[in-house]
């Protein structure tokens, strides 16, 4: 067990040394605050605003999306349907099958409905595609924590006189820190996919100002300048992974916090 912890916790810190090592020296507050200026990935100025910038809209939008999206299933397969209900027990091993399929897979399907429909990449393609990655993740999550919620607050809430949509507010409330946790898994995934959004979202070097116009990533941004043979280009690739990393490490604080600030209020 305590190899594990070690092989695990000594993983955390290479990766960590690594991008820190190689990208520190290339970070600076350009590299934050400026868009790609001309030749930039030839060696010349800028910086990844707009690739920071299209991943947040990315995230925040497929998160949301995906929430609108989970929660009602949820809701129903656990609360409105039977316990032996067939059409929950095809949903949830619906979800764990969409689980298991690889981003670059709903890639592939989200630029054949953009061609058949006559899309361009774009914000909105790539949110949506993303939306369909983690609607798995939040489903499953949130599912396992509202069944492991326990019965008696079902049957303390029906002996109430409350209604099944009533319970569902009390399931919801009481789940909160588990919804948190979910939204915090789905989001670093969301946030560091890149197969998703390579023909979906497409790229450019302006921050978008529509759902219509393409949007860059951190992942491809990271991708494109490894790929460049320019050592300062590589390095620049490390500083933004190091970017990404610190993106996801606040994400998930922010999340820590905000569950444990929930569970002091739980029934």
């Amino acid at each position: 067990m305590i190899l594990a912890t070690l092989i695990i916790a000594g993983s955390l810190v290479m990766i960590l040394w690594t991008i820190t090592a190689k990208g520190i020296r290339s970070l600076n507050w350009d590299m934050i605050s400026k868009a790609p200026e001309g030749g930039f990935y030839i060696g010349k100025g800028g910086g990844l605003l707009n690739a920071i910038i299209g991943s947040l809209y990315i995230t925040i939008g497929s998160t949301l999306l995906g929430l609108l999206i989970s929660i009602p299933v949820v809701l129903y397969i656990n609360i409105y349907a039977r316990k032996d209900s067939s059409l929950a027990t095809v949903t949830r091993f619906t979800f764990d099958v969409l689980f298991g399929i690889p981003s670059i897979v709903y890639g592939a399907f989200g630029f054949t409905i953009m061609v058949y429909f006559g899309l361009r990449a774009s914000l909105l393609a790539g949110i949506i595609t993303v939306t369909l990655v983690i609607i798995p993740i939040l489903a499953r999550a949130m599912d396992e924590v509202i069944r492991r919620t326990p019965e008696e607050l079902s049957d303390a809430t029906y002996s109430l006189g409350a209604t099944r949509w009533e319970t569902s507010k009390v399931f919801l409330r009481q789940s909160l820190p588990g919804i948190m946790t979910a939204v915090l898994l789905s989001s670093g995934r969301a946030i560091g996919d890149a197969a998703s959004v390579l023909f979906t979202a497409g790229y450019t070097d302006s921050i978008p100002t529509s759902l219509s116009q393409p949007a860059a990533t951190l992942p491809l941004a990271i991708f494109f300048q490894l790929s460049s043979p320019i050592q300062e280009v590589q390095n620049r690739a490390y500083a933004a992974a190091l970017i990404l990393t610190v993106i996801v490490l606040v994400i998930s604080l922010g999340a820590k916090y905000f569950s444990k600030k929930l569970s002091k209020n739980k029934i």
